[in-house]
């Protein structure tokens, strides 16, 4: 049974939470307008902030909303500045307490896991088992309910003020615009269904975290429960193990009948089961036992990222440090693949772009 803790909601708005949590918020982003200002009147920004907390008077603010388009277009929602400083703080105090439950084999947002820890222990999987269930979630982000969230949360944080101060937070995401996200209805269900609050906007730290503790759930689900001893899971992408294609087709079902309980869908157009030595996408990759390679769409991707890259520099919009930046970010991804001469030939592009 996991264990319930109380007697945490003065630890979020304590002094000391409130200033690292402005260091963290401010990693990245120092020459950032509103992240200036904010550094300009720190002690009285952060007494102010104190003082809603205390007093819980705190209301977010309004987002800032933008569309990105790799791999898929994606809606991201920037919460001000002093949200996110409120965000951290929470995490600070909460995520250490969640993360024991998790099990290992999750690791997206997660320290010393990551993506390409992802990518080792599936080749690891793939090198032990001949087949391999690859599914994931519809609107993952979008269609997460408020009201599950919630209650899960309760089973391990047992303190109203900071389960009030995620309920205000969950409630600033409403607003977040979500395309082709519409009314979903599971057993049970009445008409006035579908005006459940859902959703977790992508760009909140809360938002990672929380999707980590709603998929903690499905994680128990398929270790604990259906005994799968490969199983692999990043944000919402999951990968099962097996030697048996038809256990696979069995742990299917049971997965998707266990998302509806959480008022998720399995994404049928993504659910494959396949042999290993076919390969594997996952996380942008194909993985199979002897090696890893680039995805081609990633690699028609990382084409674009450079000539816009080139376009950009020319214009005067990006610095030399800006695109050299951009290279070795997509590099220290790229270097876990069999990409060795595409590595060269962009390095020496990169290079041209800035002589």
């Amino acid at each position: 049974m996991a264990r319930t803790h109380r007697n945490l909601y003065s630890q979020v708005w304590a002094w000391e939470n409130l200033v690292e949590a402005f260091r963290k918020s401010r990693r990245g982003k120092r020459t950032r307008p509103d992240v200036c200002q904010f550094e300009y009147n720190l002690e009285a920004e952060l007494v102010c902030l104190q003082d809603e907390l205390r007093e819980r008077t705190y209301r977010p603010g309004v987002y800032r909303h933008f569309r990105i388009f790799e791999p898929k277009m994606r809606m991201i929602s920037a919460a001000p500045f002093r949200d996110r400083v409120v965000h951290h703080a929470l995490c600070n105090v909460i995520e250490p307490l969640l993360e024991r439950s998790f099990i290992f084999d999750s690791y997206a947002c997660r320290k010393h896991k990551g993506l390409h820890a992802a990518l080792e222990r599936c080749t690891e999987f793939a090198h032990r088992f001949e087949y391999v269930l690859k599914t994931d979630v519809v609107k993952f982000f979008p269609s997460i309910d408020h009201h599950t969230l919630l209650n899960i949360l309760r089973r391990s944080i047992a303190d109203e003020g900071v389960i009030d101060l995620i309920a205000l937070i969950l409630q600033s995401g409403c607003g977040v615009p979500s395309a082709g996200v519409g009314p979903v209805y599971f057993d049970g269900d009445d008409l006035f269904a579908a005006l459940r609050p859902r959703g977790l906007p992508i760009g909140n730290l809360t938002s990672q975290f929380f999707a980590n503790v709603y998929l903690n759930l499905v994680d128990h689900f398929v270790k604990d429960d259906c005994r799968v001893k490969g199983y692999v899971r990043y944000a919402d992408d999951m990968l099962c193990f097996s030697n048996s294609k038809s256990e696979l087709q069995k742990l299917r079902s049971a997965i998707e009948s266990f998302l509806h309980k959480l008022r998720l869908c399995i994404h049928d157009r993504k659910t494959v089961i396949m042999p290993v030595r076919h390969g594997i996408p996952f996380l942008g990759m194909v993985v199979r036992p002897g090696y890893r390679r680039l995805k081609h769409a990633n690699v028609q991707r990382i084409h674009r990222r450079m000539r816009r890259l080139e376009q950009e520099y020319s214009s005067g919009e990006i610095s030399s440090k800006q695109v050299l930046a951009s290279f070795m970010g997509w590099k220290g991804y790229a270097q876990h693949a069999a990409c060795s001469g595409l590595i060269e030939e962009l390095g020496q592009k990169a290079a041209a772009i800035i002589d």
